[in-house]
């Protein structure tokens, strides 16, 4: 019987653990948690979760990072963001190299662009007239 309950412990508390992957986008179905708007573009989602593994989806990067600064009262494990070329494929943030400005247009206005490599980010910052961001700078660009 103890051996039973001790099982049953360690399954709700694996199966409670959040995971650090993050969850598809359904385009044109799922709404932005911070806008409310259906998100519709692949390029420019985004997607955070929670410590307590709650995802939340952005139409925007600028979305999640206004929604998170808001919302100061949950804990967040892990921010991911659309790579711009891939279409609905979602990458982590903090390895992500980012673009702003020029010709980008994102649908609530960031107009930020996110790319897996250096070299697909320099290559259209150049195509985009857009400039060179980090992670951190864009994160706290937002109040």
């Amino acid at each position: 019987m103890r051996t039973i309950a001790l099982t049953c412990i360690a399954l709700l508390t694996l199966i409670s653990c959040g995971s650090n992957e993050p969850k598809p986008i359904k385009i044109n179905t799922d709404s932005c948690d911070f806008c409310k708007m259906t998100i519709a573009n692949g390029q420019f989602g985004a997607e955070l979760i929670t410590k307590k593994g709650r995802y939340y989806k952005f139409d925007d990067l600028a979305c999640m990072v206004q929604f998170a600064k808001s919302n100061t009262v949950v804990p967040y494990q892990s921010f991911f963001v659309n790579d711009y070329l891939k279409d609905n494929t979602l990458i982590p943030a903090e390895t992500a190299h980012f673009i702003k400005g020029g010709k980008i247009n994102s649908p609530m206005r960031g107009n930020l662009a996110a790319f897996s490599s250096a070299k697909e980010q320099a290559e259209f910052g150049q195509k985009l007239e857009a400039q060179p961001t980090t992670w951190s700078e864009v994160y706290n660009a937002y109040k």
